[in-house]
């Protein structure tokens, strides 16, 4: 029944089926709150949950970077830097922009003697600009940490400059360890654990949006197992066996790139002669979709980890995500921890929706290849606190 309060339409819906039809069929185009004037003065312009308005769909690709990047630069670094910190950039803009160039076509990477052309096509003049910045906020971390006399911290409170510091210092390391080195291992951690681990937990919940009954099933694991806390701890994830099993099918499904290889001496491989300084690509891809090799290849099923000792080791063949053998990813359990604990509180805090009444099945699960494989198009949702 539509009446009119003063000037305001209002619709009064008094049958179940209408009531259904309005919260279920059509949530996204009922889901606004009318602003009123007390409203307006008792909550801060109806900033509170209940009358808030309803709000714009959040890019979560970028903000699981930004959660990938602050859980590293803590690890790393002993604090969050990005613009509002004080600093030119975020440490999350700037690796991001590194890992674009080192997958990026380079000319004198496959044609030396046209080298040149990087110069004409801008790529050299990006790779100086984007080295400099990057370097030069490493080694004004670094300076921040002396100056701050790391050896001095409580043993729980040190990050990683802070150890490389007082390694350095102690005469603890075999090696010859140069500032340079230290850049580069903290580049490592950057590298490892802020993009490639962003896009696994971005497919991740792109995969849960296409799939509606895993998203169920995941989120009904995550709560069971939590139960009456207000937040996941990490000694829950433990249980939650059916959401490791859907990290494991993300990571097959869409494999995060892998860095090539290079031979060393003249090889033997199946009859052939492989000689030195040849790059060797490794199709992750292909092999974890190799239908002779997994049954409905192209299908998202976490239940084929159910009871499958397919591990991230490197030991099974069909199944490399994290690579094998001696180049083996090393910070495989830091990225794994990592991306179920944001993953479990996602799921348990939150329940989600496609912007603008979009249907699971139309999401645009379209790809885009870099160092990392990533998803051509952000994942925009709509977070309702469960």
């Amino acid at each position: 029944m539509l009446v009119h309060l003063g000037k305001v339409p209002t619709l009064v819906v008094s049958t179940a089926e209408m009531a259904h039809e309005i919260t279920k069929n059509h949530d996204v185009a009922f889901a606004d709150r009318p602003k009123t004037s007390a409203g307006d003065a008792l909550f801060f312009g109806c900033q509170n949950l209940a009358f808030c308005p309803y709000g714009s769909p959040v890019d979560l690709s970028e903000m699981l970077v930004t959660i990938s990047n602050n859980i590293v630069s803590r690890s790393a670094l002993g604090t969050v830097y990005d613009n509002e910190s004080g600093h030119q950039s975020s440490s999350g803009d700037l690796v991001r922009g590194a890992i674009d160039l080192v997958g990026s076509f380079s000319f004198k990477d496959s044609f030396p003697y046209l080298g040149w052309l990087d110069v004409l096509t801008g790529f050299t003049g990006k790779v100086k600009k984007a080295s400099k910045e990057l370097h030069g906020f490493l080694d004004q971390v670094i300076e921040e940490h002396q100056v701050s006399k790391s050896q001095d911290k409580a043993e729980d409170r040190k990050d990683i400059v802070d150890i490389l510091l007082q390694l350095e210092k102690n005469g603890m390391l075999t090696v010859d360890f140069t500032r340079e080195s230290m850049k580069a291992v903290l580049m490592d951690m950057f590298i490892g654990g802020t993009d490639t681990t962003a896009t696994t937990m971005d497919w991740t919940m792109a995969e849960l949006m296409k799939n509606p009954r895993i998203m169920k099933k995941a989120q009904e694991e995550v709560r069971r197992v939590v139960g009456n806390k207000s937040k996941v701890e990490e000694s829950d994830l433990d249980q939650m066996t059916y959401l490791k099993c859907i990290v494991k099918e993300t990571l097959r499904h869409h494999v995060s790139g892998m860095i090539p290889r290079q031979t060393t001496a003249t090889t033997k491989l199946e009859g052939y002669d492989i000689p030195p300084n040849t790059r060797v690509l490794i199709n992750a891809w292909g092999i974890q979709r190799d239908p002779g090799l997994w049954e409905k290849p192209d299908d998202f099923i976490p239940e084929r980890f159910i009871d499958n000792p397919a591990d991230f080791k490197g030991q099974h063949k069909e199944y490399i995500p994290f690579g094998s053998g001696r180049r083996l990813c090393p910070g495989i359990s830091y990225a794994l921890k990592e991306v179920e604990y944001v993953l479990a509180n996602l799921l348990f805090l939150f329940d989600w929706k496609l912007p603008d009444g979009q249907k699971h099945e139309d999401l645009d699960m379209s790809e885009v290849f870099y160092l990392v494989i990533r998803k051509k198009v952000p994942l925009m949702v709509v977070p309702s606190v469960h």
